[in-house]
C-alpha cells in the first residue's frame, strides 16, 4: 500500500499464509484509511473490483439486510467489511478501480511491496 501525501509517499505492507486475496485486499484497505490520523478527503485507487464494487454498490444492501446478501448467505468476510465500513466512515472516500498489471505506477509497487513481504514472510 502506498499512502501519498504533501512530502515523501509512505509504504505499508504485510503478510498471512492464513488469508485470502480479498481479505488481504480489504486489510491493506483498512491499514491504510488507519494509518490516516485525521478525517481527510481520501482516494483509495485499488485493482480489486471486489473492494471497489463493496464498497459502491454491495455494502449498503448488507447492511440493510443484516450482513445478508440478495440471495440471503451470510456476506463472507464479514468482520472485515465491517471493519472498513467504520474506517471509511471517518473520512470522505472516493472508490477508483484500476486494471492490475496494466502499468499504473503506485499499483504495480504495491503488487511488488505485496510480493517482497510475502517472500520476507516465507523465509522467517
Amino acid at each position: 500500500m502506498i499512502l501519498e501525501w504533501e512530502g515523501p509517499a509512505r509504504e505499508l505492507s504485510g503478510a498471512d499464509p492464513a488469508t485470502t486475496n480479498n481479505r488481504m485486499e480489504l486489510r491493506a484497505v483498512i491499514e491504510g484509511l488507519r494509518a490516516l490520523r485525521e478525517a481527510c478527503r481520501v482516494e483509495v485507487v485499488t485493482d480489486s473490483r471486489y473492494v471497489v464494487d463493496g464498497m459502491r454498490s454491495w455494502l449498503a444492501g448488507w447492511k440493510r439486510n443484516g450482513w445478508r446478501t440478495a440471495d440471503r448467505q451470510p456476506v463472507r468476510n464479514v468482520e472485515l467489511w465491517q471493519e472498513l465500513d467504520a474506517e471509511a466512515s471517518r473520512h470522505e472516500v472516493r472508490w477508483t478501480w484500476v486494471r492490475g498489471h496494466s502499468g499504473h505506477l503506485q499499483n504495480e509497487r504495491a503488487d511488488q511491496l505485496a510480493n517482497a513481504a510475502i517472500q520476507r514472510f516465507e523465509r522467517d
